[in-house]
């Protein structure tokens, strides 16, 4: 194993914990960036491009009978082939937080449908679903089995937002575990069948899946309610006969407890796991090879890599597989010095040679930290947001430019952020307040200096009000700066009071000027 440091010169500010890596052919693609995507790159998608230890973010082309894919981060991803012997493979990918933590329910397939070039073009499909559909949610897996030439989605674990039904004032955006059921998800005609499996009771999320052939493993993770992370191993059986699928579970020994790992394949029986939590606040250092030898699995300890001081100190740390035995890692900079760097970026390289891309063994796993705001402070991916300088791309680079100028920064613009001084919109205590409202709080933009954002609520604006300033085109300035904006304000222009002009009487062959007084003497006159 090597670690070697990863340099990135521009863009930085959208890679944060949440984010997944698909690897198509070799080539490596990032999904799930920070804040909405802007108009210089409105996929959201980037070709995740390392050579000699430098990282270049270059935006993907989508074909024009695309879906909208928005930026989804903790959500499930895995790799499916219409069968185990296919070359070609699409990303499915489910649920997931958009910028407004809002969750996801929905499905969307990724696949590659043109190359020209180094460019790659994608199709992105929605699947709509019925039956026991699955409920929106993030941190947790989904797979594909194959039994009997046919193939079936698994999916299982991660979190939800409560019930509105439960929700009170004081944890309005409080999460849960989600049921432990086990949902059979057929991709070909988008039908969804929910499992009670007795030997599954409590909920699991940030857990660790492997697919094999038609076996899933889940290892680890973190339940919510209990606020443990056992060392539980499951194997979880899919047989897909004409009739109906028949599941079953088996609970195995020799499994670890861990949460929020990485889990990358080395060879065609061989993973290794890497990173992720023991504790509420300590990071498992300790790396371990998962093998298959006649369909036993067996996890063992591997020698530790020689993680860095940064990386032994961190409190956090976050990644993504980026395939062929690789792993992308990253943990927060030292905020301490003005010029530091929001995070440093590692690639620990587990396999010396490339794995084969003909894998019949699929990997999936929570790559992402968990959600901090769920758990411990220690794994709160919101907070290390900072800002980061902006630079394009190169332009002598053949895929379109990107300026992160077009970014939002988040810390100014998100909706939980301290408005004025008086603000007291919490994310835990926060329950709508005007009718427009539904799990995020409006907001609305003051014009003064260079402008910034402020809650409606805070600013004590009526409903009214606040739609009629939503709708018109005029500046409006927040409390705090209203009175500054008044007499910094131009006096309104007076114009001057039109005076009738002095018309002129020019008498024929004369050059004597008659005035309208005289003018009217000289008429009476003559008449």
């Amino acid at each position: 194993m090597s670690l070697q440091m990863i340099t990135v010169s521009n863009n930085t500010a959208l890679i944060q914990p949440g984010f997944s890596l698909m690897n198509f052919d070799g080539q490596v693609f990032f999904f799930g960036q920070k804040g909405w995507p802007k108009r210089s790159c409105p996929t959201g998608v980037f070709h995740f491009d390392v050579k000699h230890n430098h990282l270049k973010l270059k935006p993907a082309v989508f074909s024009k009978d695309s879906c909208y894919l928005p930026p989804l981060r903790y959500p499930a991803t895995c790799i499916f082939r219409g069968s185990l012997e296919s070359e070609k493979h699409q990303y499915i990918i489910h649920g997931g937080k958009t910028p407004n933590n809002e969750l996801s329910d929905k499905i969307y397939v990724m696949s590659v449908v043109g190359k020209n070039n180094k460019k790659v073009t994608f199709c992105c499909t929605e699947k709509d679903l019925v039956g026991d559909v699955p409920e929106a949610r993030y941190g947790h897996s989904i797979d594909v089995v194959y039994s009997r030439g046919r193939s079936m989605g698994v999916l299982f674990g991660g979190r939800s937002y409560m019930p509105s039904a439960q929700r009170i004032t004081e944890k309005w955006n409080s999460v849960a575990d989600c049921l432990p059921h086990v949902f059979l998800v057929d991709f070909e005609f988008g039908c969804s069948t929910s499992y009670v499996l007795p030997e599954l009771q409590d909920g699991l999320s940030f857990h660790v899946s492997i697919a094999r052939n038609d076996t899933i493993y889940i290892l680890g993770g973190h339940s919510l309610a209990n606020n443990i992370r056992p060392a539980n191993l499951y194997s979880i059986k899919v047989d897909l006969p004409l009739g109906s699928p028949a599941v079953n579970c088996t609970v195995l020994p020799g499994g670890i407890s861990v949460s929020s790992a990485i889990l990358t394949q080395t060879n065609s029986d061989e993973f290794v796991i890497v990173g992720g939590y023991q504790l509420e606040n300590q990071k498992r250092m300790v790396c371990n090879i998962v093998s298959f030898v006649d369909n036993k699995i067996e996890i063992r300890e591997m020698e530790t890599p020689d993680w860095t001081p940064d990386i032994k100190h961190s409190k956090i740390w976050f990644g993504s597989n980026m395939g062929n035995g690789n792993v992308f890692l990253g943990i927060p900079g030292d905020n301490k010095q003005a010029s530091s760097e929001a995070f440093y970026f590692y690639m620990l390289k587990c396999a010396e040679d490339d794995v084969n891309e003909d894998q019949k063994t699929l990997t999936n796993s929570q790559t992402s930290t968990e959600d901090p705001g769920d758990s411990t402070p220690f794994e709160d991916s919101e907070e290390f947001c900072f800002s980061a300088e902006a630079n394009s791309f190169d332009g002598d680079d053949e895929f379109d430019t990107y300026n992160e100028d077009d970014e939002e920064d988040e810390s100014e613009t998100g909706y939980w952020i301290t408005c004025c001084a008086t603000c007291d919109v919490d994310i835990n205590t926060w329950v709508p307040f005007y009718s427009t409202e539904l799990n995020k709080p409006a907001m609305i933009y003051c014009s003064h200096g260079d402008g910034h954002w402020v809650h409606a609520q805070c600013m004590d604006l009526a409903e009214r009000t606040l739609i009629r300033l939503s709708e018109g085109s005029n500046k409006y300035y927040c409390s705090e700066h209203v009175k500054t904006a008044r007499a910094l304000q131009t006096p309104k222009r007076v114009l001057p009071l039109k005076k009738p002009p002095l018309k002129s009487l020019h008498k024929k062959g004369s050059g004597k000027i008659f005035t309208p007084a005289k003018k009217s003497f000289l008429r009476r006159l003559f008449d």
